[in-house]
């Protein structure tokens, strides 16, 4: 089976991968700049080059912001966790993963995928069962991240905790209710993110097996965030800690 990735960065990041495609389609006319580079690269990689117009462009990409290409490109390659955990071996580092739990939206996985690559987590966990798929659209949101993070699906979420917690890795899960906030949260050694549904929250099942529930401290109006910025500031307080500075640095 294959897929469509459209926007400029994702087929980019696509290509600069050497990961396999079928064909690119470019709008006519619309041959210049990074386009033009996406063309150079797909003709050296021997995939055939197609121009074609703006209407079959929006067919394709099923009538989102398409930037004038469009790639059908191979199935998604998915990692395993074992992989995930060795490369962090390999890095040095202690392991940071994000599990999503039920997350359906595919721009909530994108914008959460494209984070962790940004701040060099070494995986992202999908459930097999309630969540969404790495499509056309999780490649575009992310700005092509999938083609450098690792991503794996499963089939129990609470046996993937138990398998992580083996691995002396560390449970949080985000909880908007939770008395223990994110600035008050040792996040030393190996550790697993967990993020919920933005409208149901963890399901009852993972919220008991997480080690600490954590909360992001909010003296707004509003009582949550988004998924994807909850997830993006939970991540980011990983990043600042683990690099020895915090999130909130003293005057």
């Amino acid at each position: 089976m294959s897929d469509y990735l459209y926007g400029r960065n994702a087929v980019l990041e696509h290509l600069k991968q050497g990961k396999e495609a079928e064909k690119l389609f470019v709008q006519k006319d619309g041959v210049r700049g990074v386009v033009h580079r996406i063309v150079a690269m797909a003709r050296e990689a021997g995939i055939p080059v197609i121009e074609t117009d703006a209407r079959k462009l929006e067919r394709m990409s099923e009538g989102a912001n398409h930037q004038g290409v469009v790639l059908l490109a191979t199935d998604f390659g998915y990692s395993t966790i074992d992989e995930m955990l060795a490369s962090a071996q390999k890095a040095g580092h202690d392991p940071l993963l994000v599990l999503l739990d039920g997350l359906t939206d595919p721009h909530n996985v994108g914008a959460i995928i494209r984070t962790a690559e940004c701040v060099g987590a070494d995986g992202v966990i999908l459930p097999i069962r309630r969540s969404a798929t790495i499509t056309s659209t999780v490649h575009k949101v992310s700005s092509g991240a999938t083609s450098y993070m690792k991503i794996t699906r499963v089939t129990n979420v609470n046996q993937t905790i138990e398998q992580l917690k083996k691995e002396n890795i560390w449970i949080y899960g985000a909880a908007g209710e939770a008395q223990q906030s994110l600035w008050q949260t040792d996040f030393s050694g190996g550790v697993c993110l967990v993020i919920g549904n933005e409208g149901e929250g963890l399901s009852e099942l993972t919220r008991k097996r997480c080690d600490a529930l954590v909360s992001i401290p909010m003296v707004g109006h509003l009582d949550s965030l988004n998924a994807s910025v909850a997830a993006s500031v939970m991540l980011y307080e990983v990043f600042h800690a683990r690099s020895g500075r915090g999130l909130r640095e003293e005057g």
